[in-house]
This record gives C-alpha cells, structure tokens and sequence, in this order.
C-alpha cells in the first residue's frame, strides 16, 4: 500500500450539551470505519481551514456555523500507510436544516455519552483538552496499524501511556489524563447505580 498524506478539518458541534457525531459506517476501506467522530473533511485546492471547515460541515449536515473555534493540529498517524494533519475545531452557534449525511449517520450525543462510544484512544485525549479549554495545541497520535495507540506527543512533548482496558477487555495504552478522567466516571456511574462493577 502507498503511503498516503493529507490535510482535512474535523468539527465537533455543540448544542444543549450534545456533541454532532458522525457513525461512519458507508465507505468502504475507510480509516475511519464504524468509528464515531466528527464532522468535516479534506481541504480542497487553495482552501484554508476555515474554508475547508465551513465547506465540509455545510455538505455533511446541512449547517451554516455562526461560532466556532480553531482548537488544535491533529496529526494522525495510522500505521498503515496514513498520515492525516488535522485542523480540529468546536463550534457553539450554527444555522440551517439538517440533511442526510452520505458518509454515515448523524446524532446529538451527550458530552458524557460520548467517552462509551466506539472512538480511536486519542480522540479522548483532545475531548479531555477541548473539555479543560486548553490553549491552542499540537497533537500527534501515532497507531499501530490497526487502532490500538502507540504514542502521544502535546506540543513536542511525549504524553504518559498507561495500560488499560478497553470496553471489550482488551489490553490497550491509554494517556494517563484519559484514564484517571475514565476511572473517575465510571466510578461516579457506579455509585450512581448506572452501571454494574466488573
């Protein structure tokens, strides 16, 4: 396989407490595969992010943003030949009706609920930056081919990895921001009644 390089945006909007999440669940070889994730896409020829942006997030849900905010450099290294440099970006205020996205389904899902979705590992590590309203950043993700996380660097610096569980019970690496943040939820669900120990 050829190694292949790219610039894209990703969006997460934010309404009533809900993130817009995208279940990519149409194309096929995507890297992305019945992952949850935002919305948004590749740059077009002289675009610049914020074009890229509000172009991708119009064609995929129907919405016109009126407030939003350019978080971070994502680079995305999946391993298998793709490397993706990412604007990432949150938004509060849109307009519009939305439409079908023909890259997968659409759905409001509570900030919270978000974390138990089927995500990539350091997608959490930029909800628990976007959630502590970290300063604009650079992250690089590095997988091992498949989805398993093999490295995390913030702003050059390399992140701590712990081994944990993943919902399945799988082995995996995760940052240790993430996992105290996951520990501490699912410890409140528990004394909550939301969900049985293990």
């Amino acid at each position: 396989m050829k190694n292949k390089t790219g610039l894209s945006t990703l969006c997460y909007i934010e309404k009533d407490g809900k993130y817009l999440m995208l279940h990519r669940t149409v194309k096929k070889n995507d890297v992305n595969k019945d992952k949850w994730i935002g919305v948004g896409g590749h740059f077009e020829e002289n675009e610049s992010p914020e074009e890229c942006l509000l172009r991708e997030v119009l064609e995929e849900t129907g919405y016109t943003l009126t407030s939003y905010k350019y978080r971070g450099i994502v680079t995305f290294v999946s391993g298998g030949g793709v490397t993706e440099y990412m604007s990432l970006f949150s938004a509060d205020g849109f307009e519009g009706t939305p439409i079908a996205c023909d890259e997968g389904e659409l759905e409001w899902v509570d900030i919270e609920a978000v974390w138990n979705l089927n995500l990539w590992e350091g997608d959490k590590i930029f909800f628990r930056l976007m959630d502590e309203d970290y300063p604009f950043f650079s992250l690089k993700l590095v997988y091992d081919g498949v989805d398993g996380l093999v490295s995390a660097t913030l702003n050059g610096q390399p992140m701590e990895l712990v081994e944990a569980r993943d919902t399945q019970g799988r082995r995996i690496l995760r940052e240790r921001g993430v996992d105290l943040r996951e520990k501490a939820r699912k410890s409140a669900e528990i004394s909550q009644g939301k969900l049985s120990q293990i």
